[in-house]
């Protein structure tokens, strides 16, 4: 357990060092993990809810911070290139955020032409019911995505990394508020990297 628990806290710590610098970034995964944890609640009670304010809101608001406010330049506070980073990535890197969030977007597209999903689901009828069914599609979409990158882990790398990886996403709504509440204080005094992502 010990051993776990070391796995688990460096991928967070590499996470945080490697792609949390912006303060904008910082503050939109404060955002993404207050509305998780909404979704977490919702699980219990409309899982449609859920899957709709997990990806709409919570995902969007988390990926839009990697996409356009991170570096993506060469890392001097930890004397790395981008391109090491990527590599080294235990979860989903860039590229594999790519086609994550291609998937999630094109995934309406799919339901609008087989609103049964070949068979799979009875459809909901009405606009409403489209958008209960998205949803249900989206929450599907993230276990399948969790699951998917756990099972490669396990391949590729060992038993503890594919544990601790999924364990960390699912906590890391938690773990976000304790360590990013104060971006926001610190992007309003115009701080727009962290000067010492290092340093705690």
């Amino acid at each position: 357990m010990n051993s776990f628990m070391k796995t688990l806290q460096m991928q967070r710590w590499d996470d945080h060092r490697y792609y949390h610098q912006s303060r904008i970034n910082q503050s939109l995964h404060l955002v993404s993990a207050l509305v998780f944890l909404c979704a977490y609640v919702m699980l219990f009670i409309d899982p449609a809810l859920a899957g709709l304010l997990g990806w709409g809101v919570s995902m969007v608001t988390r990926q839009a911070g990697h996409f356009f406010f991170e570096p993506k330049g060469f890392d001097h506070a930890n004397n790395v290139s981008h391109e090491f980073k990527e590599e080294v990535k235990v979860g989903y890197n860039l590229q594999r955020k790519v086609v994550l969030m291609s998937a999630w977007a094109l995934s309406p597209l799919l339901l609008w032409w087989s609103p049964s999903l070949f068979g799979l689901i009875d459809p909901t009828p009405g606009s409403a019911g489209f958008v209960h069914d998205v949803g249900l599609m989206w929450l599907a979409l993230g276990v399948a995505g969790l699951l998917a990158r756990t099972l490669q882990l396990l391949l590729t790398r060992d038993l503890e990394t594919a544990l601790a990886w999924p364990t960390k996403v699912l906590t890391d709504p938690f773990y976000d508020i304790g360590l990013y509440w104060k971006s926001p204080y610190h992007l309003l005094r115009g701080q727009l990297i962290d000067p010492s992502p290092n340093g705690r």
